[in-house]
């Protein structure tokens, strides 16, 4: 009977124990089939991917980056033409307009002036003057030879012959101040005829790219009547940062980028640096000619301007170092336990194949010097087969 009470109890604390039992069996089975933790930044070699990797230390050399400033077109300064009128008039005709191209010489427009027609008026007096006093002067010749006067009556109309040959030179020249050419002055003293049609005529040949004046409008000598420019060749100006500056010299390379016609290349050399900083802006003027036979640029479009830095010492790594990752650039540096680590760098333009490590790298660091883009694509494998 004692055991058979025995034999009950161990019964009962048998099945006390068996969910006990149970539950840890679950339990470690569970923790045998649960995925383990990746880290998404680190990514094993495997012997078959290690045939893809080179390793090595980024390193330091002298490096120049590309710095890229706002620009513009302009007209060219030593091409360019403010016409005006030499004297005050009336526009009474206007022979071109805006868009036109024009030869040297070329008339503008017509005005009616009454101080060309004083001018002339002043001057055929002066040369009819002259004539008399030449007239006198030689036949005081004739009547002192003959004992008719004396000399001292010939040495008076001869000073009367150079006071009117110098009032005529005079406004011969005033005549030519006032934009009567020679040949004109000519033809008016052998003519002796007054005209006050004036024409504006082109200093030099190009495009009106501006116009001033309308029919009827008084004109000043002072005021610009016509703006005539050679577009056959123009300037590229940039306004550089004085901190971009030091790198600047007569005859250095650039190239420029136009966005208005993308299609067409520009390179050049700099024809101008400025020799001082604008003390508002703190830029410095740089500028190139730009060759525009066809055309196609315009005064006042809008460029940039590239130009290489001075070179310099810097950290620099392969381009097949670097991988984009969420718009970001990484490299993958190299762990003591034989992986390798994402790291997250900021880097310069691409030169020559290399980058210029600005942050996130030391020369120390053992980096994926090539095939970053197949270390990336096995960290991508992994996350998604422990994602699995």
């Amino acid at each position: 009977m004692p055991n058979r009470k025995i034999l009950c109890a161990v019964v009962f604390a048998g099945s006390l124990m068996w969910p006990i039992v149970g539950c840890k069996h679950t339990a470690a089975s569970e923790s045998a089939v649960a995925p383990r933790a990746v880290d998404p930044l680190k990514v094993a070699l495997t012997p078959e991917l290690a045939k893809s990797i080179s390793v090595g230390k980024p390193q330091w050399q002298d490096v120049t980056t590309e710095e890229k400033v706002a620009a513009r077109v302009e007209t060219d300064a030593s091409r360019l033409a403010r016409i005006g009128s030499p004297i005050d008039g009336r526009i009474t005709q206007m022979l071109v307009f805006e868009g036109q191209h024009v030869r040297r010489g070329q008339a503008l427009a017509m005005l009616h002036s009454s101080a060309l027609s004083d001018a002339q008026f002043s001057f055929i007096k002066a040369a009819s003057q002259q004539t008399l006093a030449r007239q006198s002067a030689t036949r005081a010749e004739q009547l002192v030879k003959s004992d008719v006067i004396g000399s001292a009556e010939l040495e008076r109309r001869q000073a009367e012959v150079l006071q009117t040959s110098a009032e005529v030179t005079a406004l011969r020249s005033q005549l030519r101040g006032l934009g009567m050419s020679d040949q004109a002055v000519t033809q008016l003293e052998s003519s002796r005829r007054i005209n006050s049609d004036y024409a504006i005529t082109a200093s030099i040949a190009g495009t009106v790219i501006e116009r001033k004046v309308t029919i009827g409008q008084v004109v000043q000598p002072a005021d610009p009547a016509f703006l005539v420019a050679d577009l056959s060749n123009l300037w590229l100006v940039a306004e550089v940062p004085e901190e971009q500056s030091g790198s600047l010299y007569l005859g250095k390379t650039v190239i420029a980028t136009v966005p208005a016609v993308p299609h067409e290349p520009v390179t050049g050399k700099l024809s101008f640096v400025s020799p001082v900083v604008n003390p508002d802006t703190r830029t410095v003027q740089a500028r190139m000619d730009l060759p525009n036979l066809k055309g196609l640029f315009k005064p006042e479009m809008l460029a940039s301007m590239t130009f290489e830095s001075r070179p310099r010492r810097g950290l620099t790594i392969p381009g097949t170092a670097v991988v984009r990752e969420n718009n970001k650039d990484c490299a993958f540096v190299k762990t003591g336990s034989g992986e390798f680590l994402m790291r997250e760098v900021e880097l310069g333009p691409e030169i020559a194949g290399r980058r210029l490590v600005i942050s996130g790298l030391t020369d120390q660091d053992n980096i994926a010097l090539d095939g970053a883009f197949h270390l990336n694509n096995k960290r991508k494998q992994d996350l998604v087969k422990g994602a699995e």
